[in-house]
């Protein structure tokens, strides 16, 4: 199976997409490294797939032993062995584009921090991870953990609703001088354990290429979770994160703490 390369194209969706690409993909050496992307056009853009490379405890299924260390962010983040049928990274790819997207209006901005691997400046700490389908060929996640005040972090929930409401007709954002568009932003049903979310679905251009997005933002007190899913093998397709992804990532952060 190999992953095509049409994805990576598509600029502006969080680096950590990138490393679901090393975790997947027959192409892909077994290291735990996303490889660079080809392509004239895959400096600065988003891939995956997942590993022929998974450890032995993806492969038997076996859950990861709790980590006794780290912060409580550290803890919460889900690590290789939590999810049985998928590669999960904490690398990202050197040549995707890092930070915090800045939107073109004001009123999407919530949105486009929902993009980066740095969320909006209210987070107190974020960890990253990128995670590979070894079941669906090319549907990738990325999954950030950030700590926030529980005020802000209701804030933050509230702004991204209202965005959404906003910002239908689409926006544009720019990140390390590189800039994309997502278009048709809409409202998304999803269930969570959390205390409350929010999700939505969009459409990221970047030149002649596009993918389809699907966003869910989770509060747990002052933690918040964001997913993003694209699908690398199918862009055009519509892609959903996993309802098993968001509930093991859920029972982490509240095993945390």
């Amino acid at each position: 199976m190999r992953i095509t390369a049409r994805a990576t194209t598509v600029a502006l969706l969080p680096a950590l997409l990138f490393a679901a690409v090393g975790c997947g993909s027959t192409d892909t050496p077994a290291t735990g490294k996303a490889p660079a992307p080809s392509g004239s056009a895959a400096s600065g853009a988003p891939g995956t797939g997942t590993s022929a490379g998974a450890s032995a405890g993806a492969a038997s299924g076996a859950p990861a032993a709790p980590k006794a260390g780290g912060t409580k962010l550290e803890r919460a983040s889900l690590e290789q062995g939590d999810l049985p049928g998928y590669q999960i990274s904490s690398q990202a790819n050197p040549n995707a584009p890092h930070g915090q997207p800045q939107a073109d209006k004001k009123a999407c901005q919530p949105l486009a921090d929902a993009m980066g691997d740095k969320p909006d400046p209210a987070a107190r700490e974020s960890v990253n991870r990128g995670i590979g389908s070894q079941r669906q060929v090319g549907l990738a996640v990325a999954a950030t953990v950030s700590s926030y005040s529980e005020s802000d972090a209701k804030r933050l929930v509230s702004r991204l609703r209202q965005a959404i409401a906003a910002c239908g007709g689409g926006f544009s954002a720019t990140i390390e001088k590189q800039t994309g568009s997502y278009k048709d932003v809409k409202a998304a049903s999803y269930k969570t354990g959390g205390d409350e979310s929010v999700s939505w679905t969009t459409t990221a251009v970047a030149g002649d290429a596009s993918a389809q997005v699907h966003l869910v933002v989770v509060r747990q007190g002052g933690t918040v979770v964001r997913l993003t899913a694209l699908n690398v093998a199918a862009a055009g397709q519509k892609a959903q994160v996993p309802q098993e992804v968001a509930d093991k990532q859920l029972e982490k952060v509240k095993r945390a703490g």
